[in-house]
């Protein structure tokens, strides 16, 4: 059978540690790699036959975001998704639908009032998948930026 390493893709900033992780593994394993994005659909303002929301993720483009990802090892197996919904049942989802080995997967090591709020992709994949999940928090100093940036903006 064959090793299926699935590294779910948020595109936030430090997921490239993680990433590294993810390719090493498949290497030692023989294995491939699954990229996989979810996107969250759109929520809707206000009620009636307007919409106020924000605009219908374009598939295509986040498609070739998944595209750029560069894998430095071209012996490795790589396949590409994208996908719709909550992204914390998907990825269980898509990993048992695919027979995922194991899941590697960053996380932002959100706290308090932003944990509550946002909720945790990482911890519901934790809890609720078949195979391991190897979690690895992001700390480039660009992720701590940016996050700090996100929470600053939100306030």
């Amino acid at each position: 059978m064959t090793t299926r390493i699935l590294f779910p893709v948020d595109f936030s900033q430090g997921y490239q540690q993680a990433l590294k992780l993810a390719v090493s593994l498949a290497r030692d394993h023989r294995g491939e790699l699954l990229l996989l994005h979810i996107e969250e659909p759109p929520m809707a303002y206000g009620g009636g036959e307007f919409y106020y929301g924000p605009a219908e993720p374009n598939r295509e483009h986040l498609q070739r975001m998944l595209d750029e990802i560069v894998v430095d090892d071209p012996n490795i197996p790589v396949r590409r998704y994208v996908g719709m919904g909550s992204p914390g049942s998907e990825i269980v989802k898509f990993a048992a639908d695919h027979r995922v080995s194991n899941i590697v997967m960053p996380t932002h090591g959100r706290t308090g009032l932003r944990r509550l709020l946002m909720g945790s992709v990482a911890e519901e994949v934790v809890r609720k998948a078949h195979c391991p999940v190897i979690t690895i928090k992001c700390t480039t100093a660009a992720a701590e930026a940016a996050t700090q940036k996100e929470e600053c903006s939100n306030v």
